[in-house]
């Protein structure tokens, strides 16, 4: 749905997107693939993906809850519909974790081999997150170009009712 509003709350809108898709893109695809080139020297930059991904993922979810009280609606759509998002990514990444937990302890007290536990970890953990990531990237640019439009996803306005916004166009 199209709604009636300023170029700047569609601006506004546009940020909570920018901030997911740069830390899909820049930080766990970019990042992520450069530090993998150094990690047999160095681990370090490996292990800031995370720490950098958790740090944005929870900025949006402060600032998804924040916005219900100093944002208009469409902005406040827009925020919680990145922080829907954040929630998903964030349960992939625990479940990643829970696996790599998995396949450390059976590596350590089951004896399993390492290349079993690479193969599980890479198979049941990566694989899943890739493809999140993936889809996540094209969800989030596509509610990006939404928020430049003016526009909100039917199910947000569904979820955050508002009687008083303007609708231009169904």
């Amino acid at each position: 749905m199209k709604f009636e509003i300023t170029d700047k709350e569609s601006h506004k809108a546009k940020i909570p997107h920018e901030i997911f898709l740069a830390n899909l893109i820049a930080n766990h695809i970019l990042w992520f693939v450069a530090s993998l080139g150094v990690v047999g020297s160095y681990w370090q930059p490996l292990a800031l993906v995370p720490m950098i991904s958790l740090g944005v993922l929870c900025y949006i979810l402060w600032r998804a809850r924040r916005s219900r009280s100093v944002d208009s609606w469409f902005v406040m759509c827009h925020w919680q519909i990145a922080a829907t998002r954040s929630k998903v990514f964030l349960m992939m990444i625990c479940l990643l974790l829970v696996i790599v937990v998995c396949g450390w302890a059976a590596y350590q007290y089951l004896g399993v081999m390492k290349e079993a536990v690479y193969a599980l970890i890479g198979g049941t953990g990566l694989l899943p997150v890739m493809v999140t990531v993936l889809i996540l990237i094209i969800t989030e640019s596509d509610v990006l170009h939404q928020a430049a439009q003016h526009k909100l996803p039917p199910s947000a306005v569904a979820k955050y009712p508002n009687p008083e916004a303007r609708v231009i166009d169904e």
